[in-house]
């Protein structure tokens, strides 16, 4: 079989991780469609992306539109004359006129076990929803949101304690080894698609800041999930809603610098234990944990982070502030 004529459109890691695999097994694609590159980091300066970095390594021509309703763009993919589209979290729709640009199609390496979470956060969503399991789809993309036929579906299980960002490597990496698995069989015509379950359809909608907003009225086995879907982005994160001092109590010979009221604390880990009080109620503040109570049962918080600290397991945090008899908001 002859080296198909690929177009790789992907922007952040999970989609470099697919790109990657092309690459080491021989099928390196001709052109790469990413994303502009974007403001990042504190200086917020114009960065590329993990795939269009990987592509400029590799000698990979590197397209970069702000929109494929351009047709001048789809001009220039038709003349790249691609056997096939693999998309893995690109960012864009891709209108009907490019989805059949490629002579088989558009293969889209998706982060569910579809029907089950389509759109743009199905990590967090499994998380967030305490599914046992998720794993990835390879799909043949139409012009609606993550409904075309599905290819294969390999599966797995979700860690107890897993967080989103262990669970998109491992995803990740799942993904490009599954795409190169059956890539062959899906060109040549011997792995046959199905057609997803309608009835079974649920969607994962894109994560926004405000959503990792900790409301301490809800179970702590939600809130621990909430804890692992929004680590490492955005982070879940509460306020310490009355006066302390960073490093522990204060009196007339310390040292320490009153903390300003307020302060927003993130919360990297968390475990549900028991406990019963006021929602928000800090029952235990030591060493062995910062122990908050829920609407149901109360949450140890065993990582966190102060505004301007780095991330401190409670050991650590024991050291930077006591929230003994405080409440969080």
């Amino acid at each position: 079989m002859t080296t198909p004529r690929i177009i790789f459109a992907g922007t952040p890691d999970f989609a470099l991780a697919s790109l990657m695999a092309l690459v080491e097994s021989g099928r390196v694609p001709i052109a790469v469609l990413t994303q502009p590159d974007r403001p990042a980091g504190r200086g917020k300066k114009l960065t590329a992306s993990p795939v269009k970095q990987y592509a400029k390594q590799q000698g990979i021509p590197v397209m970069q539109p702000v929109t494929l309703r351009d047709a001048s763009v789809v001009a220039e993919l038709e003349a790249l004359r691609p056997d096939l589209m693999i998309v893995a979290a690109y960012g864009l729709i891709l209108p009907q006129n490019v989805l059949d640009v490629p002579v088989h199609g558009c293969l889209n390496v998706h982060a569910s076990v579809l029907p089950r979470w389509r759109g743009a956060a199905p990590i967090q969503a499994a998380i967030l929803a305490g599914d046992p399991g998720t794993g990835v789809s390879l799909m043949a993309m139409t012009a609606g949101l993550d409904c075309g036929p599905v290819f294969h579906i390999e599966e797995i299980e979700i860690g107890v304690n897993e967080t989103a960002g262990e669970l998109h490597d491992r995803l990740a990496a799942l993904g490009g080894a599954t795409l190169i698995a059956h890539l062959d069989d899906i060109l040549a015509g011997e792995l046959v698609s199905t057609e997803q379950d309608e009835a079974r359809t649920t969607y994962a909608p894109k994560i926004e800041k405000q959503d990792a907003a900790i409301d301490w009225s809800l179970p702590a086995a939600e809130l621990a999930r909430r804890v692992r879907a929004y680590n490492p982005f955005p982070g879940a994160y509460c306020f310490v809603g009355e006066p302390s001092t960073v490093g522990g109590p204060s009196g007339p010979n310390s040292r320490l610098k009153p903390l300003q009221q307020g302060p927003r604390l993130k919360v990297w880990r968390a475990t549900a234990v028991a406990g019963s009080a006021t929602p928000g109620t800090v029952l235990q503040s030591d060493r062995d944990g910062v122990v908050v109570a829920c609407g149901s049962g109360a949450l140890r918080l065993d990582e966190l982070q102060l505004p301007g600290k780095r991330r401190a397991t409670a050991q650590e945090f024991a050291g930077q502030l006591d929230l003994s008899g405080q409440r969080l908001e």
